[in-house]
């Protein structure tokens, strides 16, 4: 990105995006949402903003680490990789070259139950860019050699994130695969090294002829955009792709959990333990999926929550609490089974029981002291998050609650009832929701201590 254009950027940013989110706030925000889906089934989510000239696309597929193939561990990932090896009419390195070029900036990710891709560009690069997604759509150049090239690439990262780093892959990969039973929540989803080896050319094809497919997909553009030349561009370059036939969504629904987990496992390259602990998350868009949403708030966030007070303040056993709904995005983002997480690193002489202890009164403050004003004060963190998201990094937060609204939900205008949705929440549903869901009867504990040392 150029200085100059990255100076824009910095500059607009905030009456881009964060000063209109914070005076809606106070009026009843309403950001434009409209919807609609090509003959294909690619579904469309237009919301403009003229308050800078740049715009936000991103394309997200219906397809993410849950359901990738059985035996192909890390698959949707690596195939994430592939999508950036070049298409048909555009080789290798051009995409780069067309964001960079031009003052933008262009990504991607794979998270449980999507891959998406995005870029954010000055406002007058809206059709290029739309040509270069649907282009990589179309007629991705799948080959042999850049297969290869980026099965090393992912090894790799598992290499520098995973094996080779202390605490690597704790807890954000490790604990679904000990808190859940089915194997499309429960697998290495960033992929065991001989299943990375062992895909081959033809995997790698059919997979993206099943899966990165119009009506697999949704489009959204976010910014300083006209609608008429943005649904007219969409319909010139999308609209011929073929639709594919999905198959049927696996089953992913996890058994009821009946008493707590524990396990421990050994990492040679820590010297301090770290103790992990998960509960199941009700299902999404219920009344306690949305009172978890407030609790979790109170519970983890900020220096002002429970669980900081307790284990940093008032005990001193460690420095920092992490924690949260979904560790690979946010609540919103995600669509199956979630576990909400709490994690820290402690000192080796302090027992993990006194750990588990201090969670369980944690918790039990929130259910005995639970009232209006608590709850006002949980909407106001989970208000700021809210914008935060909606409004941070150049509108990437926003597209990607459209993007996943419209693909899980086929309403990408729930974007805006989210507020309303936590109001709600009732301190008796909070109470219900501590009962049913954070109890030791639902939760799994992992611990991950220092490798024992072979004495001589």
């Amino acid at each position: 990105m150029t200085h100059s254009f990255t100076r824009l950027l910095v500059r607009v940013i905030f009456l881009l995006f964060i000063a209109p989110l914070a005076a809606g706030a106070q009026k009843g925000m309403t950001i434009p949402v409209e919807y609609y889906k090509l003959t294909n089934g690619l579904k469309v989510v237009l919301s403009p903003d003229k308050h800078a000239p740049i715009v936000t696309v991103a394309v997200y597929y219906n397809i993410g680490f849950r359901i990738e193939p059985k035996n192909r561990t890390g698959f949707a990932h690596l195939f994430e990789h592939m999508m950036f090896q070049g298409s048909k009419n555009f080789p290798k390195g051009e995409f780069d070259k067309l964001t960079e070029r031009n003052g933008g900036f262009n990504n991607g990710s794979t998270r449980f139950d999507f891959t998406n891709y995005f870029e954010v560009m000055p406002a007058h690069m809206l059709e290029p860019i739309l040509w270069a997604e649907a282009d990589r759509m179309k007629g991705l150049d799948l080959n042999q050699a850049s297969l290869t090239n980026q099965q090393g690439v992912v090894k790799n990262e598992v290499k520098v994130n995973v094996l080779n780093r202390p605490y690597g892959g704790f807890p954000w990969l490790d604990m679904p695969q000990y808190a859940n039973e089915n194997w499309y929540n429960a697998h290495n989803f960033y992929g065991d090294l001989k299943d990375l080896d062992s895909a081959n050319l033809d995997d790698v094809k059919k997979f993206f002829e099943t899966y990165y497919a119009p009506n697999n997909a949704a489009l959204v553009i976010v910014g300083d955009f006209e609608t008429a030349d943005a649904k007219k561009w969409i319909e010139k370059y999308f609209s011929a792709i073929p639709s594919s036939t999905l198959p049927s969504t696996p089953d992913l629904a996890e058994p009821v959990q009946q008493k707590e987990k524990r396990f421990t496992k050994e990492d040679a390259l820590i010297n301090k333990p770290a103790i992990a602990i998960a509960y199941k998350m009700p299902p999404r868009n219920t009344p306690e999926y949305y009172a978890m949403g407030l609790i979790d708030q109170l519970l983890v966030k900020g220096k002002d929550s429970r669980l900081y007070h307790r284990l940093v303040q008032q005990k001193g056993i460690t420095a920092n609490v992490n924690g949260g709904i979904n560790y690979l995005g946010n609540m919103f983002n995600y669509n199956g089974p979630m576990l909400w997480m709490t994690d820290l690193i402690y000192d080796g002489t302090v027992p993990s029981d006194s750990i588990i202890t201090q969670v369980d009164l944690a918790i039990a403050d929130i259910g005995k002291e639970v009232s209006d004003e608590s709850i006002k004060l949980a909407m106001v963190k989970m208000r700021s998050f809210l914008y935060d998201n909606l409004g941070g990094f150049y509108g990437i937060g926003l597209a990607d609650m459209l993007a996943c609204f419209a693909l899980f939900d086929d309403n990408p205008s729930r974007v805006n009832s989210l507020e309303q949705e936590f109001r709600q929440v009732t301190p008796e549903l909070v109470r219900k929701t501590i009962s049913t869901y954070l109890t030791p009867g639902n939760r799994t504990i992992l611990i991950t201590e220092p490798a024992k040392k072979e004495s001589k």
